[in-house]
């Protein structure tokens, strides 16, 4: 017997277009927030703008609007007022609404809603393109009768989904919860009294400031965790400066992990999805070089990225910080990757990773056509326009890596007594050693390394 799928939950798109945004740029944002829907499991059926000075300060947008978008979801398009008991019972009548509507129809109101879906195919989610206040998401959910998600609520429902080490999982939930905390909103059967009681609320304390109290402290207990896995992560990460590092960072999908698995024969997960890394990975560079190189793969990033993600992945992204080298990573096929360009720029400056020295890698060069290459390499001569489906992109970006990191290399001469014999051994893991030789006294070394291995070689002959 045939097996029967669930259909997957729909949802609609609304966005704004403020004064300074081109008509492109709005696309080009509703686009991509169709793509983080994909990602959440949404199926996206229709959408919903307006051109504003500002976002509304009651519903986001305006009266017309509002009715074209509850149009999609089935929702009343008016947001109701009076007391609750009153709101509840326009709430419970929304087929009444309805058919009032369709009976006595506004001028203008069928060319404002001709793709108005049938019932059974009416959105439950409405995703809007901006960050809302909370009284904007309540209004919006009164007059659509749809849950509604503002982007940084999607960005942290992904984030919450894909998380899978329990560093991501603290970071991810501090983020959620301070996202929660001024959203809370009291429930009904007088929930808002002030009382006080051995194991309940404070003298003069409501219900909404204890949860308040509570998501503070939970907070406060994640961040203590986290600080402790923290202070591991940055004794691993002092640990590997005495080797070669390059760090792979970028917008989001644009192709990071991909390179990860080519360049360093690692397994790390690789799909056509947003935020599919949220774990940093760090891997030798294969075929293994001498002295080694260490490559790490990075959180993507995004427009808009909530500053509370940003603040608790502070200590993943402190690896594009502390790296030798930063290979920034651009979906050149996608047409608004300049854009992206300006958003990862914006955001590793938040970060303080702006004095290592950077490379930029144009990605997906296979959907590029040779007029377009052309122009990319002229565009931006600095950068390198490759493809981690293609072999020779492959070992042509390992050659490169390999000539940063042979550049600042110097050669020396080193004598190593036998009683000191584990320097050789450091030798050989941490330089390049071009000739060794023995006699009566010890070991005679020609090696090539970095100054500052060079240095510790020495001190360890001291």
């Amino acid at each position: 017997m045939a097996e029967t799928r669930s259909p997957r939950p729909r949802a609609v798109l609304l966005g704004v277009q403020l004064p300074g945004v081109v008509e492109a740029e709005l696309d080009s944002s509703l686009a991509e927030l169709a793509r983080l829907a994909k990602t959440l499991g949404l199926d996206v059926v229709g959408r919903v703008t307006q051109k504003r000075p500002r976002l509304a300060t009651g519903a986001v947008v305006g009266e017309g609007k509002l009715k074209e978008l509850a149009g999609w979801t089935g929702g009343t398009g008016v947001v109701p007022v009076g007391p609750p008991s009153a709101r509840r019972k326009a709430a419970e009548e929304p087929e009444a609404v309805e058919a009032d509507r369709s009976e006595e129809p506004e001028e203008g109101a069928e060319a404002a809603t001709p793709e108005a879906p049938a019932r059974e195919e009416r959105a439950t989610v409405v995703l809007v393109d901006h960050d809302l206040t909370p009284s904007q998401a309540r209004n919006l959910e009164r007059a659509t009768g749809a849950e509604v998600l503002d982007r940084s609520a999607v960005i942290l429902a992904i984030f919450q989904r894909h998380a899978r080490s329990r560093e991501a999982r603290l970071q991810v939930e501090i983020a959620r919860l301070a996202y929660l905390a001024p959203r809370l909103r009291e429930g009904g059967g007088g929930k808002d009294r002030q009382g006080g009681g051995i194991g309940g609320r404070g003298a003069g304390e409501s219900s909404i400031e204890l949860d308040r109290r509570k998501v503070r402290d939970r907070i406060a207990e994640l961040r203590a965790e986290l600080a402790s896995i923290e202070r591991d992560a940055g004794t691993r990460r002092k640990r590997r400066h005495e080797h070669a590092t390059v760090a792979l960072v970028g917008y989001t999908n644009a192709g990071k992990s991909s390179w990860m698995r080519v360049l360093t024969g690692s397994g790390v997960l690789v799909e056509d999805k947003l935020f599919a890394t949220l774990d940093t990975t760090v891997r030798a560079l294969q075929p293994e070089s001498v002295p080694r190189i260490l490559v790490s793969d990075t959180v993507g990033f995004i427009k808009k990225l909530p500053h509370d993600l940003v603040a608790s992945f502070r200590s993943t992204l402190d690896e594009a910080r502390d790296c030798d080298l930063l290979i920034q990573v651009v979906d050149a096929s996608d047409p608004s990757f300049r854009a992206q360009m300006e958003v990862t720029g914006e955001l590793l400056s938040e970060t303080g990773a702006t004095e290592s020295p950077r490379l930029l890698v144009l990605n997906k060069a296979d959907r590029l056509d040779a007029e377009a290459r052309e122009q990319l390499a002229a565009g931006f001569p600095d950068a390198v326009v490759l493809s981690a489906k293609a072999p020779a992109d492959v070992a042509a970006l390992r050659e490169r890596i390999l000539a940063f990191f042979e550049r600042d290399m110097a050669e020396a001469e080193l004598f190593v007594p036998y009683a000191r014999q584990r320097v050789v051994g450091e030798a050989h893991s941490a330089a390049r050693v071009l000739s060794e030789r023995h006699d009566e006294a010890g070991t005679h070394l020609r090696v090539r390394a970095r100054p500052e291995v060079l240095a510790r070689l020495r001190a360890g002959l001291a």
